[in-house]
């Protein structure tokens, strides 16, 4: 690898820390001399909404939690002997309405909350001297999603230094592919030059497998002042690995740019080879290999974190959904977070990234619950015609290098029947929705075809690689309008009663489900039929807002809650996608309502009933038989190829003591679950997923704390009040107890448990030392728990 001066090639400096911050409008706050001595010191990613309070004042559709006005200003130098070289700002999301300053001099405005955006600021900085760069966010219309969105720089900022003859932000593009036993690898570089002559440069890119270079490629040419160029090439490489969800390799291409004296830039991008292959009769395959998308579908915030989620809380969800056997992802309803699409690379999911989920006409948010009063129509509506395209643009430049990425989707039901659009094939027999009827007060459906013939137009322009998607709400009326057609590939919401219809009348058509509810027979619908490439659950994790009447505060649909934690559900769905043996006990009252939904949102995890009652013991299991035993005592063995309902279930009398559960497949014991009769609270535990964490300001560990009898079984009925007490260098950032009604401040430093335990985040700061954590609740034992925080270049981090 050629040698590389870092200080006068590229530098990306994290440019999180160090801001203040005032929550309202402040006149004037862009000025350099505005006095900012009062305001709040804040660390980014930072969500102001998540403070809070929750009130029924706010939308239902947004958790009930306050938008507005927020101002963000930092000072900064940058040295007299850097004045030749390029400066930009990079924010990978701000939510929403943003305008930037610098010095005073407006850099612009950018409405989209979740797209990447970045500006140079070269031209305006006081080199050896104070800057001040500010920053203003309006979420003053704060009921302008259907979903909790966070307000403010709740996405990393970074600090771009470059010369001045550089690589474009998002300026390199990779085709990865295989041809027989070969790799390879084409690739664009578009360069800009800000020098005033001509310059003579050489493009150089090496790829690597780890840290062993493979292959290179090498050009010299000449670039004239103040223009853009683009450098084509490729590598190849024999016999590569392939990347593939089981076993994701990746690869690095380091492209340098280096006149005769110096290099001038290098830019570092992770790429995989794998070949996709979408087919109207077979579905999906996967570097050959015919499989189907085992997806759910994901919203960006994570409880008591709001919209500024940590690197390593997203690393741990991802990690919950392996082990799900979920083996793809869809961002609902817009961009996520560089790191998202970094850690689904390493990590081998299959995205789906989504962009919109309105178009030119809003959508309804409720305000007092969903499908409660009268809703607003605020939303990004409002700016679809000026910066759609830009958007769209800009998302697709940022994440197409990522090989986890499969499909763009460029909308979610904007063909919901009447909210907005409307088409007269609604008052046909053919509508299955016979509550929606045509309405010509409404926007005409018609339209929603041409709109995604540009988008689609737009898409191809920038990666014409992937296919192209959406996730319809009413196929049948988007069938008539063009809108299906314009499609490479056609997701369903809901709609698995249109899956043979549509197969017989458009053979060619490639399906999937884009999101569809957890019933058995949803999953029936895709492994039963060849040609249904899969379905993505709505939705993987439970998430704020599109909320029911005050005080409920989130939707509870997720396979896992707020917390983290696994619900009933989560081991239905894993007996049916993973390979991995496994056993869950799940009880609940005899009930005469046997619906399918509610029998798994009515049972729970735990062996605490009143004496000789009545009960139902489930059990999910991909086994082939399982045993379930009441101290030490067999109440019989059931078998899978038994139960067409994929349950097991034994009727049974409370008795106190140990419910096992033992799964066997061929005879031997593969996996067990436990449920014992807890006693009365006398205890916190304290489960840490992470004991050591680096001196960076960045690391999490999760602790989960459980009230415990003196045994140390979790206690399921407890709700006790735990309050934390914190030293060291670490901090807390916030409880979650994933209580649908909890509505207490999550920036304090108490709150209530729900079902025996609650979830704490604690980060590292940017020093060494022990972190002290002490857990308490009255009337029982606390727990106290000492995290490592080491220097950054310390490897074994658990």
């Amino acid at each position: 690898m050629i040698p590389i001066n870092k200080e006068l090639s590229r530098s990306v400096e994290n440019f999180n820390y160090g801001w203040k911050f005032f929550k309202g409008d402040a006149i004037n706050a862009y000025q350099i001399n505005y006095n900012d001595e009062n305001w709040r010191e804040v660390d980014l990613p930072h969500d102001w909404s998540i403070e809070g309070p929750f009130d029924k004042k706010w939308a239902s559709s947004t958790g009930y939690l306050p938008g507005g006005i927020g101002w963000y200003r930092k000072r900064f130098k940058i040295a007299k002997s850097d004045s030749d070289r390029r400066y930009f700002i990079y924010f990978e999301g701000v939510y929403n309405n943003s305008q930037v300053w610098i010095n005073e001099k407006s850099l612009g405005e950018r409405p989209n909350g979740y797209v990447s955006f970045y500006y140079e600021i070269s031209p305006y900085i006081n080199f050896g001297s104070e800057n001040v760069i500010a920053v203003k966010v309006n979420h003053s219309k704060y009921a302008d999603s259907r979903w909790y969105t966070g307000s403010g720089i709740y996405r990393n900022v970074k600090l771009i230094k470059t010369n001045a003859i550089y690589i474009k932000p998002w300026g390199v593009y990779t085709r990865p592919h295989l041809k027989s036993n070969k790799g390879i690898v084409d690739f664009d570089i578009t360069l800009k030059s800000e020098k005033a002559t001509v310059s003579s440069i050489t493009v150089i890119n090496e790829l690597y497998y780890h840290k062993e270079i493979i292959g290179q490629n090498e050009v010299s040419l000449e670039i004239k002042s103040n223009k853009e160029l683009i450098v084509n090439g490729k590598i190849e490489v024999e016999n590569p690995k392939v990347w593939d969800i089981d076993s994701p390799e990746l690869y690095t291409l380091v492209s340098i740019v280096k006149d005769e004296k110096q290099v001038l830039d290098e830019v570092e991008t992770s790429i995989g080879f794998r070949v996709l292959r979408f087919d109207a009769k077979f579905g999906f395959f996967l570097n050959g290999r015919n499989m189907k998308l085992k997806g759910i579908c994901m919203h960006h915030d994570a409880g008591c974190l709001g919209a500024a989620v940590p690197r390593d809380v997203l690393n741990n969800r991802l990690s919950v959904l392996k082990e799900l056997g979920c083996n793809a992802i869809r961002t609902s309803h817009n961009a996520f977070a560089p790191d998202f699409y970094e850690l689904c690379d390493k990590k081998g999911f299959l995205v789906i990234d989504e962009v919109f989920d309105e178009w030119e006409a809003p959508k309804k948010k409720w305000i007092k619950g969903w499908n409660i009063g009268e809703p607003v129509k605020d939303g990004y509506a409002e700016y679809f015609k000026d910066w759609a395209k830009i958007d769209l643009r800009d998302q697709i430049l940022r994440d197409r290098n990522h090989p986890c990425i499969i499909m763009w989707s460029i909308g979610n039901e904007v063909d919901y029947p009447n909210d907005p659009y409307s088409h007269e094939i609604l008052n046909t027999e053919k509508n299955p929705q016979t509550s929606a009827k045509f309405d010509n007060r409404l926007p005409y459906a018609g339209r929603l075809g041409e709109i995604a013939k540009d988008l689609v137009s737009v898409v191809k322009k920038f990666d014409n690689n992937r296919p192209v998607t959406a996730g319809l709400a009413s196929a049948l009326m988007s069938n008539e309008i063009g809108y299906a057609d314009a499609l490479d590939v056609v997701g369903y919401n809901y709609q698995e009663y249109q899956y043979n219809v549509d197969h017989a009348k458009y053979p060619e058509r490639i399906i999937y489900g884009s999101e569809n509810g957890m019933t058995l027979q949803a999953w029936q619908a895709v492994i039963e039929n060849n040609y249904v490439m899969g379905q993505f659950l709505w939705t993987g994790f439970e998430y704020l807002g599109e909320a029911a009447k005050y005080p409920m505060r989130n939707s509870i649909s997720g396979l896992i809650d707020l917390a983290g934690h696994k619900k009933p559900e989560y081991f239905f769905r894993q007996s049916l996608w993973s390979d991995k043996p496994i056993v869950f006990i799940g009880v609940s009252e005899q009930r005469k309502n046997k619906n399918y939904i509610r029998a798994h949102q009515n049972i729970h995890p735990h062996w605490n009933w009143s004496n000789n009652q009545l009960l139902k013991v489930t059990v999910f299991s991909n086994c082939q038989e399982v045993e379930l035993c009441l101290n030490n005592t067999s109440m019989g063995i059931k078998r899978l190829a038994d139960a067409p309902e994929r349950e097991l279930n034994w009727n049974t009398n409370f008795k106190a003591g140990e419910l096992r559960a033992i799964g066997r497949n061929n005879g031997k014991v593969v996996a067990s679950y436990k449920l014992d009769t807890a006693g009365e609270p006398n205890q916190l535990i304290v489960r840490s997923y992470k004991v050591k964490l680096r001196a960076n300001n960045q690391d999490i560990a999760h602790l989960e704390v459980i009230i415990a009898d003196e045994k140390g079984f979790l206690v399921y009925s407890a709700n006790n009040k735990i309050s934390c007490q914190i030293s060291g260098p670490v901090r807390l950032l916030g409880m979650e107890d994933a209580n649908v009604k909890n509505t207490e401040n999550y920036k304090d430093l108490e709150q209530n448990a729900f079902k025996g335990r609650l979830l704490a985040y604690i980060q590292s700061l940017n020093r060494t030392g022990k972190g002290t954590i002490v857990f308490s609740s009255s009337g029982i034992k606390s727990c106290k728990i000492v995290i490592d925080v080491v220097e950054m270049n310390e490897s074994n981090i658990d």
